[in-house]
């Protein structure tokens, strides 16, 4: 009963080297030459994208002075005008004021 279960020796790929590539091998190969020019391929892109970027920062990066005075311009037309015209009525109640004090003082005058 044993030599029905008798196995033919197995070649080992160790003990002797197969002088010819099998065709996984071969194709294997040829895939990973192709995955290796697509990421020189994809690194050489990046690259390029790299540069421009950097070009339209420092375009950006010109246009910060101008930035800074647009920003100045905005705060100045954006403030409050209740604040400016809260400190000119201040001012006419002062002037009514003034010319309350003048009718009291001609009245002072009159009866006298």
């Amino acid at each position: 009963m044993s030599s029905n279960n008798a196995r033919p020796p197995a070649s080992s790929s160790t003990s002797a080297p197969p002088a010819e590539k099998s065709f996984f091998e071969q194709q294997r190969e040829v895939l990973l030459a192709e995955i290796g020019v697509s990421f020189e391929h994809v690194l050489a892109n990046i690259n390029k994208l790299n540069r421009s970027l950097e070009g339209v920062i420092a375009v950006g990066n010109e246009f910060s002075s101008v930035e800074a005075l647009w920003s100045q311009f905005e705060n100045v037309m954006a403030k409050d005008p209740d604040v400016e015209t809260g400190e000119k009525s201040n001012e006419e109640e002062g002037e009514e004021g003034r010319e309350d004090d003048t009718e009291v003082s001609e009245e002072s005058y009159t009866r006298h």
